[in-house]
């Protein structure tokens, strides 16, 4: 049964037609995604599913009795509404009795009255008739389950959680479609995963916005791809969907360089004089003219964005070290005795639940915050970028183009000068929007220029606090790619778990009452050693494990022998000799031409920059024990 039907919709913003002559429907039981470029019409054409656009022509058809629930982008709720009340509103009386016995409940317990007692019992009647009862403990589980405050207003609310406030009262309502634009984010990574489990068992269908290619992959049986105006269906996963994708992608090119070649040789034809207007040729002479009417109407492929960072000049190689550090506040501990040392090179994804202290331990790294007890030591020659997911840095008053250059005409990127309408074009932004205002923008948008404007700087510590939201798919393939490239340090704040596996080499995660652990690898090495820890036998191993007993500290500092002392003062140097050397390897092996030409040296190189790295790590971990004792011993009594 199909729950709505789009046929032949038409939507149009400016020159560019959104939707042109759009076909789309749902049945019921399907999850449908709904992919496509930033700004390509995706969230239009769900309002206008949900009836809160209109379209410029066409219909859209519901199935008679069918319900509907959307949740936008920036949801709108009523004036005054608490939480409890803003979920609870999509169910009609069900919604007024339950928020009228709330009220009641609260006056009583301050100043009991006879009426209020009376009104009450008779309130109590009609929500057992009405089985509201069930329906307050759904509302309450899913308050409970987004970490929501019942009696929190909505109208203080952050962006974030009015999000998933209405992601609760679509929820609640339990409509046969629900319509969700953008919805993984600001949840972190266990709401997401309980949000998946809830739309992949629930049976009422799905139509969904996303950008989360692991959310994508395992919620969706359909990929509804909007590009340039159209709208192209492909059945199963994402992964399937890409397969697919890109075969389309090479045929349509393929059909497109045959048009071209015709409409050139047509061209060429006409342009030889007196010959082509002939009558005999007069047919020839309208195809011409309806090929230029054709390659007019095509619309190419939109750019892609134009990724490009300065690393500026290389830090020291430690980057920041953290001992036995505590941060707390309010008496409750979010960082208890935690130890980290970060190097130069290292891609750190911090991971957590919201409000757990992601952003506490960056500012604790960076220097914005000084801990409670321990010691943070910050390498140097740090070159910092930092993004922030608010985008407290974009004045919304300002133009693009001042938000990047200051009031100049160019900047320079890279040793490049580059104009700013060329940097501003690199990053999809037309040469008429360079004076339009941040204001203006949409969410997609401004991490764009965000972006823009972090990379226009040079930086060997980028800072990323959930760069990831907004973005569309190909953008964020690039920036990982740009991220994997980049030699300098960083520190990844995302809930999307593929981004995380593509670009980090290492996790800390928050485990619950201020405990931080590290992990090696991405989100799934960091799943599959919680999944190890948590089994039977390693929870046995561990109870049955003899207490560790502390080594009892020597009376007297062990000082350096001269030998050692001469070691640790010729160290530094060799480990400097040993990543320049390892810098030469990495620049011959990035020639294309010595794979065709000497693949024999190819290995040999190869085969070096293993043994260097091995080499460098022993190097470093001996400059760290002596370099500790050194200090130990200039302390002792």
């Amino acid at each position: 049964m199909v729950l709505v039907t789009v046929r032949q919709g038409q939507l149009a913003f400016g020159h560019a037609a959104l939707l042109d002559h759009v076909d789309l429907a749902v049945e019921r039981g399907e999850r449908v995604a709904l992919i496509g470029r930033n700004g390509s019409g995706k969230s239009s054409l769900l309002r206008a599913i949900a009836g809160e656009q209109a379209l410029d022509d066409g219909e859209i058809l519901h199935q008679p009795g069918a319900t509907l629930a959307l949740v936008s982008q920036e949801p709108q709720f009523g004036a005054g509404h608490t939480v409890f009340q803003a979920v609870a509103e999509g169910l009609g009386d069900v919604c007024r009795q339950l928020a009228e016995h709330r009220a009641l409940a609260a006056r009583i317990a301050d100043a009991p009255g006879a009426a209020d007692l009376e009104r009450l019992h008779a309130l109590q009647t009609e929500l057992e008739h009405n089985d509201a009862w069930r329906v307050k403990s759904r509302i309450d589980a899913v308050i409970e389950r987004l970490q929501l405050t019942a009696d929190a207003r909505c109208d203080a609310l952050s962006g974030g959680t009015r999000k998933r406030v209405a992601l609760a009262r679509a929820l609640v309502m339990e409509p046969d479609l629900l319509l969700l634009d953008e919805p993984t984010n600001h949840l972190d990574l266990e709401t997401i995963e309980w949000l998946e489990s809830l739309l992949t068992e629930r049976a009422g269908s799905l139509l969904v916005v996303t950008h989360d290619r692991r959310f994508l992959d395992r919620v969706a049986t359909r990929i509804a791809e909007l590009d340039r105006g159209q709208l192209a269906n492909f059945p199963g996963s994402f992964a399937q969907y890409l397969r697919r994708k890109e075969e389309a992608l090479a045929a349509e090119a393929q059909q497109n360089r045959k048009f071209d070649k015709l409409l050139k040789q047509e061209e060429a034809w006409i342009r030889r004089g007196i010959e082509a207007r002939r009558t005999r040729n007069e047919g020839r002479v309208r195809r011409l003219e309806q090929l230029r009417r054709s390659r007019a109407e095509r619309r190419d492929r939109v750019g892609r964005v134009n990724f490009a960072l300065d690393d500026g000049e290389r830090s020291g190689r430690m980057v920041v070290e953290m001992h036995h550090v505590t941060k707390g506040f309010g008496g409750a501990p979010v960082i208890r005795d935690f130890s980290c040392r970060v190097l130069r090179g290292d891609k750190v994804g911090i991971v957590g639940p919201n409000g757990c202290g992601k952003t506490t331990l960056l500012r604790l790294l960076l220097g914005g915050l000084e801990p409670d007890s321990g010691d943070v030591r910050r390498g140097s020659r740090l070159d910092i970028a930092y993004f922030d997911q608010m985008r407290e840095q974009l004045d919304e008053d300002a133009t693009l183009a001042d938000t990047i250059s200051q009031g100049s005409e160019f900047i320079e990127v890279g040793g490049v000068r580059k104009h700013v309408i060329s940097y501003l074009g690199d990053f999809l932004f037309p040469p008429e929007r360079a004076r339009a205002k941040v204001s203006a923008l949409s969410g997609g948008e401004r991490n764009r220029l965000l972006l823009a404007r972090l990379f226009s700087r040079p930086a060997n510590l980028l800072v990323l606090d959930e760069p990831t939201n907004d973005l569309d798919i190909e953008t964020l393939e690039l920036l990982e790619m740009l991220l994997q490239d980049f030699t300098g340090t960083l520190f990844l704040v995302s809930h999307d778990r593929a981004f995380l596996d593509n670009v980090v080499t290492q996790v800390i995660a928050f485990e619950g009452g201020g405990v931080l652990k590290e992990y090696a690898g991405g989100y799934e090495d960091w799943q599959r050693a919680r999944t190890v820890a948590e089994t039977p036998s390693a929870r046995l191993r561990n109870a049955t494990k003899p207490p560790a007993t502390r080594e009892p500290r020597p009376a007297r500092r062990e000082r350096l022998s001269y030998n050692e002392t001469r070691e640790l003062a010729a160290l530094p140097a060799k480990i400097d000799a040993l990543e320049r050397e390892q810098a030469e390897i990495t620049g011959r092996l990035a020639d294309g031409a010595l794979y065709r030409d000497q693949p024999d040296e190819v290995k040999q190189l190869q085969s070096r920059f293993a043994a260097i790295e091995a080499e460098l790590m022993q190097s470093l971990t001996r400059w760290e024990a002596l370099d500790s004792r050194a200090k130990a011993a200039s302390q002792a009594p």
